[in-house]
């Protein structure tokens, strides 16, 4: 099983021994806020829903190196019809806000694709309102590209102002490291 370390996390694939820190952070109304509104996702629902598709590989699970604590799940997955394309992805437990692991896992989940992968483009999507993870698209060093307003079937706070798309190159990502 490939892990993927940083200074503080441990970036492994998604198993069956994720479930009930999987199903714990998936129930956390503030964990959902940008994404369901806020409604908390059923243990039944991860297991029937979110645990296929987090197993499948591109998910990482994130650990903390020290402790082994559960500290959320990434997720860096081909884009469908742009090929070379992946969508960087993650959401963590509110014990881990603020601590800098997003921005953390996400570096290295864009390098891992650039490095590794042969990735040619890293995309992410966030709620234009949730300013906290548009902040750590741009320290993982995507830019923003556009806003848009998707047609999701239920509207939740925050889905007035549209969605937003953050991007980075392999070309760009190289030249910002020199």
């Amino acid at each position: 099983m490939r892990t993927l370390t940083t200074d503080r996390l441990d970036l492994r694939p998604v198993t069956d021994a994720d479930t009930d820190d999987i199903a714990a952070l998936h129930a956390d109304p503030e964990v959902m806020r940008f994404l369901t509104g806020g409604v908390p996702e059923s243990r039944a629902d991860v297991l029937a829903v979110a645990l296929p598709r987090l197993r499948r590989p591109g998910y990482w699970t994130a650990r903390e190196r020290g402790t082994g604590a559960f500290a959320g799940w990434f997720e860096l997955v081909a884009v469908d019809g742009e090929p070379g394309t992946v969508e960087l992805g993650y959401r963590l437990c509110r014990a881990a806000w603020g601590l800098g692991y997003a921005t953390e896992g996400a570096r290295a989940l864009v390098a891992h694709g650039f490095t590794e992968l042969g990735v040619r483009r890293v995309t992410a999507n966030t709620m234009a309102v949730n300013a906290g993870s548009r902040r750590v698209m741009e320290k993982a060093g995507l830019s923003f590209v556009r806003a848009y307003h998707g047609d999701w079937p239920e509207r939740i706070p925050g889905s007035e102002h549209g969605e937003v798309e953050y991007a980075v190159t392999r070309e760009q990502w190289t030249a910002g490291r020199a």
